[in-house]
């Protein structure tokens, strides 16, 4: 049974594109090289936030392999091998690890909606495909279904299996989860808003959207939590609580991309179905980003000088 000390605060990283759609390998490289500057835990490209549904195959063997170059060990690249369809799983798992990944994440089904023995049986293969680590990931709003505590535990009996990112709003389940899992089973929080509730419970960190963005005070509020300075700790999520929201007001990551864009971090392109945020929201997430005094010091000043939108 393979175990890991992962913990703290890791970001469910973008992938940038240019104008033109293609991965911008320069802005990721970039962004990684900040991220960990900033003391990130660990990373994670080509999940859901990373647009990994629009992405072939060596699209993202291609994203993880730059991370892994750019991260060069300092710390855990966890890259995203998930969908719902098994085979093509499988492959991005051994292409994942044949480009360095220290460990898979993996979403559950989505549409097909598999059942419980489905769901081990996907996973299983998943697990027997990589000689990594892997976290398997539980996130009801993007796969139309949540998976119970029974099956979940049984997961966590599969070789390889490690842990869990959980980003439902069933509290009630967590808490019950909490309770019958191994304690060396790691659980990730799946949900910036709600992550230390689920940390209180027994979590171990999160895997944060909010964190492309403010990668140092997310690290720091996991941190705290983990720690036990629930004072230092609540100080931070009221004040970023607008910003956790901000990510999700349009399809996500169509805000973090408009943010990290007005930040100077990458660009806001998107792959379709996704396109860039409406202009209405766009002024809200400067807005926004002005008020926590996180756009570079022109752009505030020229967003100050035009006055309110």
């Amino acid at each position: 049974m393979y175990r890991v000390d992962w913990k703290g605060c890791g970001t469910a990283l973008v992938t940038p594109f240019d104008e033109k759609g293609r991965i911008d390998f320069r802005a990721l490289t970039a962004l990684v090289e900040w991220q960990i500057d900033q003391g990130i835990d660990f990373l994670v490209p080509c999940g859901t936030t990373g647009e990994s549904a629009t992405l072939s195959g060596e699209e993202r063997k291609g994203v993880t392999a730059a991370v892994v170059k750019a991260a060069a060990g300092r710390v855990p690249v966890i890259a995203g091998a998930g969908g719902n369809h098994t085979a093509k799983a499988v492959f991005w798992a051994r292409d994942a690890v044949d480009a360095g990944a220290d460990g898979i994440l993996s979403v559950s089904p989505m549409y097909n909606r598999p059942s419980p023995d489905g769901l081990v049986r996907h996973f299983s293969a998943i697990a027997e495909a990589a000689d990594v680590p892997v976290i398997v990931y539980n996130v009801p709003t993007r796969t139309g279904t949540d998976m119970d505590v029974e099956t979940i535990l049984r997961l966590a009996e599969i070789p390889r299996v490690v842990g869990l990112k959980e980003a439902s709003p069933n509290f009630g389940k967590i808490a019950r989860l909490m309770t019958a899992l191994p304690e060396d089973f790691v659980v990730l929080s799946g949900e910036d808003s709600t992550a230390l509730a689920l940390i209180a419970l027994g979590g171990r960190g999160l895997i944060s959207v909010a964190s492309n963005e403010i990668p140092s005070e997310m690290s720091s509020l996991v941190g705290a939590a983990l720690e036990g300075r629930w004072d230092e700790a609540r100080k931070l999520q009221r004040k970023y609580l607008p910003l956790m929201e901000m990510n999700f007001w349009e399809s996500s990551p169509g805000p973090a991309k408009c943010a990290l864009s007005a930040m100077g971090r990458c660009g806001d392109t998107l792959r379709l179905p996704l396109v860039r945020v409406r202009d209405e929201t766009r002024r809200r997430v400067e807005k926004l980003l002005g008020g926590l005094k996180l756009l570079p010091k022109k752009a505030a000043s020229a967003r100050s000088s035009a006055g309110p939108a």
